[in-house]
């Protein structure tokens, strides 16, 4: 890591400026958290891979931060120029955190060449105020890092809005398939995820077979998990295998009883449900500890508006993200599901 040179605000506390070459060095630790405080319309045009979005000019900034960053996790603070979010960071910094600031900002990381992201993050902790990224790729695409591991949710290319994941990613550590619907099974995009002998493979079986079929190339190992199975995937994420399914007379031939997954991630501690293509089935009732969750709303083919509500309600998530819906107005969701910490985000 290059030379930093330390601050003291007068109206703050002491914080860390950093060239792009460190502050890319430090982004890289798995046990930091990078913000970006641009505006929302900034921060959609591109920014940092992994970075999260609150606005530095918004009120409440502190308040925000505070509400989801621990103050024994590290950030890494970047605006435009580096102005923004020196103020930023000599507030947070006054407030306890240990920070640091991106000299020259987005500017001067682009003008370096450093990778950059379209895709919206949502970043959680775990327990030991660990965090874990969440990309929203699209649709039903997600992507995670968690200790410096790479995992992938449905990974597809040509499905919407085009997606390169050699371009958009690194090798991923392993990739989760739910079912081998075109919306959520794509080989192309596994393929370009994948590195050699090292890239593990978790779906159904009905997938499985399909890759046995037609392999993709350099998996490492290719897993098929039945509803109810139990899983560690890379040594210490636990993964469990969960119904997906239709119910609805005129739906079951979409997602029929016992072939597809619904997936419960945990993470030191932090549970992710992503339901995959499902209705509100009663299996849900066994979740527990849901931390965020992801629900599908595409009527007619996964949940309904009311569905959702009722699902939501049952599994009872620190926070839900609808996902996978295409022109399902959510408008009413929040209000339906008040007192429920409810993000709509651009999944379509």
């Amino acid at each position: 890591m290059t030379a930093l040179l330390s601050l003291l605000s007068c109206q703050g506390g002491a914080f860390a400026n950093l060239d792009a070459e460190a502050f890319e060095d430090l982004v890289a630790q798995p046990q930091v958290a990078t913000l970006d405080v641009r505006t929302a319309e900034e921060y959609a045009a591109g920014h940092l891979r992994w970075a999260a979005n609150v606005d530095w000019q918004a009120d409440g900034f502190l308040e925000a931060v505070s509400a989801t960053y621990p103050k024994e996790t590290p950030l890494a603070v970047y605006c435009r120029s580096g102005r923004r979010s020196a103020e930023a960071a000599a507030v947070l910094a006054k407030a306890g955190y240990t920070v640091s600031n991106l000299l020259g900002g987005y500017i001067a990381w682009t003008e370096a060449g450093k990778p950059v992201s379209a895709y919206a993050v949502e970043t959680f902790f775990t327990a030991s105020a660990r965090p874990v990224d969440i990309a929203l790729v699209k649709h039903g695409t997600l992507a995670l890092r968690y200790g410096g591991r790479t995992l992938h949710v449905d990974p597809v290319g040509a499905y919407g809005k085009a997606t390169d994941y050699a371009a958009e990613f690194p090798k991923a550590d392993a990739i989760l398939v739910t079912h081998e619907h075109g919306d959520h099974f794509d080989r192309a995009a596994i393929g370009a995820l994948t590195e050699e002998g090292r890239t593990l493979l978790v779906t159904n079986a009905r997938c499985a077979q399909m890759l046995s079929d037609e392999p993709v190339g350099g998996l490492g190992t290719v897993t098929a998990l039945s509803n109810g199975d139990h899983f560690m995937l890379l040594g210490d994420i636990s993964l469990d295998a969960v119904p997906a399914y239709n119910y609805t007379e005129g739906r079951t031939q979409f997602h029929p009883k016992g072939r597809d997954n619904g997936f419960v991630l945990t993470l030191d501690g932090l549970r992710i449900y992503v339901a995959g293509d499902t209705e509100d089935i009663p299996e849900m009732s066994a979740l527990r500890g849901i931390d965020v969750a992801f629900l599908p709303v595409n009527q007619p083919y996964t949940m309904t508006v009311e569905q959702c509500v009722n699902a939501a309600r049952v599994i009872g998530p620190r926070v839900l993200i609808p996902y996978h819906f295409g022109r399902t107005d959510l408008s009413a969701l929040p209000s339906l599901l008040s007192g429920m910490d409810v993000r709509l985000r651009d999944m379509q």
